[in-house]
């Protein structure tokens, strides 16, 4: 089988914000298996766990993205590449993040120095700190390297400034990521023609119930409406890109029992007519002819 066949996307973290409630999903985490190499986007919560059960070695652990420092999309990036490290990691690591991500594994490295420094000595692991590479990237193209390119693009996610789109581009296939945004019509540019949009969704029905449920409810709402999109909203930027499947990731509400699948699907509907994914744990999305 040739690298491109092997070619997936596993969406491993499907909701939206930081907080877990018994039985529901993860935050933000995805696997791109693309030309070859193993690539996380975000490091939610449960995004470890999430890599063993999609059959990843963690020791093959490669390339790290980071959209932004919220932490559902960042929390677990430290303890990944820990927990890695201690599962026999050997060769370097990249991550690329917005600015703020060198300091994050920095103060990691130096909360855990205890523990890194005394399975070097007793267990002859290599330094963990010299594996890892920190990237901080801005807009524009950020890796280019054995045939796979990776560019970003500046979204509208209030009050974070450093909130950044991403699209992964090898042998003549392409997966794009909103990251966390409003509205934002230039996405659909940069998503031009991609095999998949993952674009996060927020459903208005459930929102109440959301806030009454996590408190701070005035400004959480209005946090809401600013800096996230509808599901219609996310249908619209997949059309006027003319992608070939939609999925929509990072659910708001993904944990409310009273609402389904069918709900996400009956609101992009109303934008969106194409190949459609609604995200949930450990569903694999092909990128090979069916993409799907």
């Amino acid at each position: 089988m040739s690298a491109e066949a092997a070619d997936r996307l596993v969406l491993l973290g499907s909701k939206g914000g930081p907080a877990l409630r018994p039985g529901g999903p993860w935050p933000s985490s995805s696997l791109l298996e693309l030309g070859g190499r193993n690539i996380v986007v975000d490091c939610g919560l449960g995004v470890t766990r999430g890599l063993a059960d999609a059959g990843i070695s963690l020791k093959a652990l490669d390339l790290i993205f980071i959209t932004h420092l919220h932490s559902d999309h960042v929390l677990e990036l430290g303890p990944l590449i820990h927990t890695a490290w201690t599962a026999g990691l050997a060769t370097p690591v990249t991550v690329f993040g917005p600015p703020g991500t060198g300091r994050y594994w920095q103060r990691f490295c130096q909360a855990m120095e205890f523990d890194i420094e005394i399975r070097i000595v007793d267990e002859g692991r290599p330094d963990i700190r010299e594996l890892v590479s920190i990237k901080e990237f801005g807009e524009g193209a950020i890796l280019e390297e054995e045939g796979l390119t990776v560019t970003a693009l500046r979204v509208d996610h209030p009050p974070v400034t450093e909130c950044f789109a991403l699209r992964f581009e090898h042998g003549g296939r392409s997966v794009v990521f909103s990251a966390d945004t409003a509205f934002f019509p230039p996405l659909a540019g940069f998503a031009n023609e991609a095999d998949i949009l993952v674009h996060e969704a927020m459903l208005e029905q459930g929102l109440e119930r959301l806030v009454a449920r996590t408190g701070n409810g005035a400004r959480l709402r209005e946090h809401l409406f600013a800096s996230h999109s509808l599901a219609e909203d996310a249908g619209r930027i997949a059309s006027d890109a003319g992608v070939r499947r939609l999925v929509l990731n990072h659910l708001i509400p993904a944990d409310d029992p009273a609402i389904g699948e069918a709900d996400w699907v009956t609101a992009v509907r109303k934008s969106w007519a194409g190949d459609l994914t609604i995200a949930r744990y450990g569903l694999v999305v092909g990128l090979g002819s069916d993409n799907g």
